[in-house]
Parts: C-alpha cells; structure tokens; sequence
C-alpha cells in the first residue's frame, strides 16, 4: 500500500507541476504575442516589412517572434466578403512569403493562394450575378403569367427571403470547395515554415 501511495503521491506532484509555466515559456509566449502584433501592424499598413522587423530584433526571440507572425498571417488568409478583405488576406500570403524569405516552394504557394482568393471572389461574383439574373427572369414569369407587366413593378429581389435563403446554400457549397483548397494551402505553408 505504501508503494501505490508514493506513486500517486509522484503523480499527484507532476499533475500540479503541468499547470506551472516556466520563465522560458512565458518568455516565448510574449514574443510570440509580439510576433501577432506585428502582423496586425503590418496588415494595417502602419509597418513597413516583416522580415526587416523581425532581424532587427534579439536573436533569442526571433525563432518565437516568427512563429507567431505566421500564426498570425496564417489566420488572415481566409475567403473574403469584398474588395478591403481580399486586399487583406492577399497581404497576408505576401507576408508569409517574405518571412520564408523568398523560398521558392512557399512562395508558390502563396501565389496560389493569391490566386485561390482572386477566383473565389471573380467566381462568386459571376455566380450571384447569374442568380440574380436567374431569379429575375422567374419573377417576371411567374408576373406575366398573372397578367402584369415586369417593369410595372419594382422589387429588390436580393432583398427576398426566398432569394436569401437560396443564395445562402449556393454560397455555402461555393465556399465549401475553396475553403478546402484554401486550408490544404495553409496547412502546407505551416509545416514548411515550421509554425
């Protein structure tokens, strides 16, 4: 029994020692931190260049620093909603491929992802105009069969339930495909940069 005791007693001591973190840890999670920040800045247009930042700085820090500046860049590159976050997002792939330092392989994959954000949103664009269009031309149908004349009435039809929902699950399976394409992307970029 005492046995049983002194190694419970020894798992007990190393539970609550996983709670405790070490100097060196929280020193690598502020520079980490401070790699996030950066990026935002960088994002904002308020800071010139990543790779230029990050030389300027301690040695000890920089391995940490990066890390988190491609975490950060990293969670930028997502599928945009309009023109002010594609710019953003493309920004992102630009940083990531300067902090590779001009890597052939990343910076190939940055490109594509460049282009995957550009598609997406040339392609998405196409599709709800064809909707709307589609949309349109069935409206005024279903007007005409009644006897009225389409351009005697005017309806936001974008604004209609039916459309909204509609073009909700168009737009789900569109995103669908290039998210996947999207995150295989960053998933490669991640093991490569070793974030």
């Amino acid at each position: 029994m005492a046995e049983i005791k002194s190694t419970m007693e020894l798992v007990m001591e190393r539970a609550a020692g996983f709670g405790k973190a070490t100097n060196e840890d929280i020193q690598r999670e502020e520079a980490q931190k401070k790699g996030m920040r950066l990026t935002a800045e960088y994002l904002d247009n308020t800071l010139a260049g990543l790779m230029d930042t990050l030389l300027s700085m301690d040695k000890t820090t920089q391995t940490a620093v990066r890390i988190g500046m491609v975490e950060s860049l990293l969670r930028n590159i997502f599928l945009p909603r309009d023109v002010i976050q594609q710019e953003r997002a493309e920004k992102a792939a630009d940083g990531l491929s300067e902090l590779a330092g001009g890597a052939g392989d990343i910076s190939v994959i940055c490109q594509e992802l460049k282009q995957i954000i550009g598609g997406y949103m040339q392609h998405r664009d196409e599709v709800r105009g064809q909707f709307e269009e589609q949309m349109k031309m069935q409206y005024q149908h279903a007007l005409a069969q009644q006897g009225i004349e389409g351009s005697e009435i005017n309806i936001d039809l974008t604004a209609q339930p039916k459309f909204q929902e509609e073009w909700g699950k168009i737009e789900v399976e569109l995103n669908s495909r290039y998210n996947e394409a999207l995150e295989q992307h960053k998933m490669n970029v991640k093991q490569r940069m070793g974030a």
